[in-house]
């Protein structure tokens, strides 16, 4: 059995309120836990001293005998030096999905060849205009000649 040190939801909707429990990690959010060891109210400051309470004694009891503190909790827990809590990082995470990505790769493709299209189209005129320039020129010469 796999313990987890968690936060359990409370409180009406819009007000929450969290307790700190000791429960098996397969047990719900809200389900049943082993012990009670603490609270956490979001809504008071963050240098409220009521905000976080938890009993440290126990916590350290948990944690020798196994129980893995979640991300948050673990985050509590450094304040006191209770629990070394590493900042976690997902760069993989905000990756947009695999259809999203084609869908952009479409885009990139279609601007691209909108783009050779379009330098296509100024360097075929450039082409064109040089013999008109080349026979403007002609005329203008032979109307100097007559």
């Amino acid at each position: 059995m796999s313990l987890k040190i968690r936060l359990a939801r409370g409180g009406a909707k819009k007000r929450p309120y969290y307790n700190i429990v000791v429960a098996d990690s397969r047990m719900p959010r809200d389900g049943r836990f082993i012990e009670k060891i603490g609270h956490y109210n979001p809504l008071l400051k963050k240098d409220d001293e009521n905000r976080v309470k938890y009993d440290a004694d126990r916590v350290k009891h948990w944690i020798g005998v196994g129980a893995k503190p979640t991300d948050r909790v673990a985050r509590f827990l450094s304040v006191n030096g209770l629990y070394e809590w590493k900042a976690s990082n997902n760069p993989q995470k905000a990756a947009p999905g695999e259809k999203a990505q084609e869908r952009e790769q479409e885009k990139k493709d279609k601007a691209e060849a909108a783009k050779a299209a379009l330098e296509e189209a100024k360097a075929a005129p450039a082409e064109d205009e040089a013999p008109a320039e080349e026979a403007a020129a002609e005329e203008a010469a032979e109307e100097k000649v007559e």
